[in-house]
């Protein structure tokens, strides 16, 4: 079924770029910035639209509608570079970030390496300074079994100072019963 009237100016409007729409009516309208003889690339980019004509057919006074023409395509050159120039901004910005994280990346190892150095030294010392604690332990070990003999000694000797004081006590209270007598 054909597209009568309004219908096919509806579509005829959907077909055309949005953009060269007003650039042809101005050149059909005739407005006040100069003939379309002044400016001719805006002629050829955009063609004048042609009215519709519609027709009474013989049968049955069905209208008629004529091919819709389609608007001139855009300079698909132009279109290309545009596109590259935003995919290469694009891919710039990618590699930049991506060349950012890897240097950040790159700080962080090496601060993670200065700080491992740095706990490495610390670890050193701290087994430095132990071994030197367990070598005077082993140089003092002589005089910690003479400080645990003389210990042992001074206990057998008070052990034998309480008997001895308990005999003393004993002695004497004899002592003292024979001096009664």
């Amino acid at each position: 079924m054909a597209a009568t009237g309004d219908e096919a100016a509806a579509m005829d409007s959907i077909s055309r770029e949005p953009a060269s729409l007003p650039a042809a009516l101005d050149v059909a309208g005739g407005s006040s910035s100069g003939s379309p003889a002044e400016h001719p690339e805006a002629e050829a980019e955009n063609p004048v639209i042609a009215p519709k004509k519609t027709g009474v057919n013989s049968d049955g006074g069905v209208e008629t509608a004529e091919e819709a023409v389609e608007p001139a395509e855009p300079d698909i050159n132009e279109l290309c570079s545009d596109m590259f120039e935003k995919m290469a901004i694009f891919l710039q910005g990618e590699l930049t970030a991506t060349c950012e994280d890897y240097s950040l990346l790159e700080n962080m190892n090496k601060l993670t390496s200065l700080k491992y150095m740095e706990m490495k030294d610390i670890s050193i010392n701290i087994s430095r300074n132990l071994q030197d604690l367990n070598n005077k332990y082993a140089s003092l070990q002589p005089y910690l079994d003479q400080i645990n003999k003389i210990e042992e000694q001074v206990t057998s000797l008070e052990q034998a100072a309480y008997k001895l004081d308990a005999y003393s006590k004993k002695l004497e209270a004899r002592f003292k019963k024979l001096e009664k007598r």
